[in-house]
Parts: C-alpha cells; structure tokens; sequence
C-alpha cells in the first residue's frame, strides 16, 4: 500500500523539519515547500493526499495557495490544515472562508497535529467518489434541498451549491439524522473523525455559518441547520422527509 503523502508549507524552516520527522516516523511521504509559489509547484507534480499550509509567508501567502488549490480540479478535494499564529483570528476565518479544512495555532503539540492529520486522511478516503457525470446515486432529499451521495453534488432549488469537502460531510451528516441534536465535539468526532478532546469547536461553528450561507434561504434566519443553545445544531426536517439510501 503506497504512504500517504503530505505537503508542509512554512518559512520556518525549524518547524518544516520537526513536522516532516514527526509525520515521517508515522508512515508518511512528506513533502516540504518554504513559501506559496513553491507550495503551487510541489502540489502539481506530486499530488499530495494532505496539505499543511502556513497562512503567513512570502511570495504567496497561504490564503492565496489555498484559493488556487480549490479552483484546480485535481487537487480541489485536498483537506488543508492550516497552521496560524496565536490570536490570529482573523485569518483563521478567512482559512476556513477560503476552503480550508481545519486550523491548528502555532506553537502546537505534535502529538496535537498527528491526531488532525489522521483524522482528515481518514475522512478523505472513506468520502463518495465522484462517478461519471450522468451517473445518479442515492438522494436525501427535504423540500428544496437535495443532496447526492454519489456526485457529492448539492441542489437548493433550481440551483446547485458549490461545497468544500468537509461543508458535504457535515451537511450529509446532520440531513441523515434529522432532529438529532450534536454538539461541537461530536460532530468533531462523528464527522471530522477526531479523537475525543481534540480539535476546536469554533472550526465547526465556522464551518456551520459557512454552509448555511450556501443552502439557507435566509442565513440569518436558517431553516434547516438550527442552532440548539447551550447544546449545538440541528437539522430541521422541513416539507417532506429525507429519501435515505
């Protein structure tokens, strides 16, 4: 069976070796890049299976490679793990706005970061395949909104919804269970496939507002992905019931 391969990027040159010997003594290939045109080159040539991109560095920062990524048909469904500064939360948002997976702040445990990269790898593999184009797999289907599990295409109405991989899966996740209330940490672990105490709830949180921002009539007001105070979300089944594989 061939190693997973994943892609490093960061000017730090310190933290590129320490995370390459790290993930190579768990089995991986790892490729290393040291600022966004590199990142670009590698990522084309060798079509890694993860990548970790620093959001701050020269020539093309992080957001920039990121938003190439997801526009190159080959290398669009790539999990990126985005690795951010302490308090930089606004570029957190914006690496999730831009298609990024998950985030995880510098300085970080790097046992804290084999267990995220285990996670998405595992997540990616286990995703629908997409078939050929004219292919039509099973439907959940409430109201408007209609997703296919085997396309991973989304459609609200006469209009289709242009989701990253992980939006599909928590979208999917949430539709098949109707009702069904999960908190932050577990949909890190039924979905994301975290351990548990791992990963941060506000990547789900963003997550959330993101995809509501695709499929809600009104994402002020939603619908169907309901906020539960004090315990998390739901999916609201409205007009008629989810057509479950």
């Amino acid at each position: 069976m061939p190693k997973t391969r994943v892609l490093v990027v960061d000017d730090e040159q310190d933290l590129v070796w320490a995370v390459q010997h790290s993930l190579g003594d768990e089995g991986h290939e790892v490729l290393t890049a040291y600022d966004g045109v590199e990142a670009l080159t590698v990522a084309r040539r060798h079509h890694p299976d993860l990548v970790i991109l620093d959001i701050v560095m020269p020539r093309l920062d992080g957001l920039q490679v990121c938003r190439r990524l997801r526009r190159d048909p080959t290398l669009a469904a790539v999990p990126i793990l985005f690795l951010t500064v302490r308090g930089a939360i606004e570029d957190r948002i914006k690496g999730l706005d831009e298609g990024g997976d998950d985030y995880l702040v510098k300085p970080f445990d790097l046992g804290e970061l084999k267990a995220r990269v285990k996670a998405l790898l595992r997540r990616a593999r286990s995703a629908p395949k997409e078939d050929l184009a004219s292919a039509r797999g099973p439907l959940l289907v409430v109201g408007p909104l209609a997703v296919d599990l085997q396309t991973c295409q989304v459609q609200v109405g006469e209009n289709a919804a242009q989701l990253t991989p992980t939006e599909f899966d928590l979208l999917h996740h949430l539709m098949a269970h109707p009702g069904e209330v999960f908190s932050s940490q577990q949909l890190l672990q039924q979905v994301w496939g975290y351990p548990p105490r791992t990963g941060d709830p506000g990547t789900v949180r963003w997550h959330i507002k993101n995809l509501r921002n695709k499929v809600e009539p009104d994402p002020a007001h939603p619908a169907y992905i309901l906020t539960v105070p004090r315990h998390g979300y739901m999916f609201e089944r409205r007009g008629s019931p989810p057509t479950q594989p």
